[in-house]
C-alpha cells in the first residue's frame, strides 16, 4: 500500500520539521488546574533559565497561564554542529537568522519562562539554517 501524501501543507507558519509542544503544554496546564499538579510541579525553572529569560529573552504577547504576571518571557536556545554543549542563547530573531546563514544543522528551542512564579515550558523546536531553507 503507497504512502499516501496529506492534502494540506500542515498548520500555516510552521516550518518543515518542526515540533510544536502546545498540546503538551495544554494538558500540563490542565492537570495543574484540575488539582493533579501541586505548583511546586510546574513552577521550577532553574536559575539558569531565568537569568536568560530576565537579560536575554524577548517579552511574550501574554500572560503568564499559572500566576496571570506579565513577566512571561520567550527564550530561544540554539543547538548544533559547532555551537557549544549547552546552546547558545540567542537574543532576537536577527541574530538566529545570521547564525542560520553560517551554519547547517541547527535548531532552536523555543521555552516560555515566567519570572514571577518560574513556569516554564518548551513551546517548540524548529530547524535554522541554509540546510533547511528557515531562519
Amino acid at each position: 500500500m503507497p504512502f499516501l501524501a496529506p492534502e494540506s501543507e500542515g498548520r500555516p507558519g510552521t516550518t518543515p520539521g518542526s515540533v510544536d509542544y502546545r498540546f503538551a503544554r495544554r494538558r500540563l496546564l490542565h492537570r495543574f488546574r484540575a488539582g493533579e499538579l501541586d505548583r511546586g510541579d510546574v513552577c521550577d525553572a532553574q536559575t539558569e533559565l531565568l537569568r536568560v529569560g530576565r537579560n536575554c529573552a524577548q517579552r511574550a504577547r501574554h500572560d503568564c497561564p499559572v500566576c496571570g504576571e506579565h513577566e512571561l518571557r520567550l527564550a530561544r536556545f540554539v543547538f548544533g554542529p559547532r555551537m557549544p554543549p549547552g546552546g547558545r542563547v540567542v537574543a532576537n530573531r536577527s541574530e538566529l537568522r545570521r547564525l542560520g546563514e553560517r551554519f547547517a544543522g541547527l535548531r532552536c528551542y523555543t521555552v516560555e519562562v515566567c519570572l514571577a512564579c518560574r513556569w516554564n515550558h518548551l513551546l517548540d523546536i524548529t530547524p535554522v539554517g541554509a540546510a533547511t531553507g528557515g531562519g
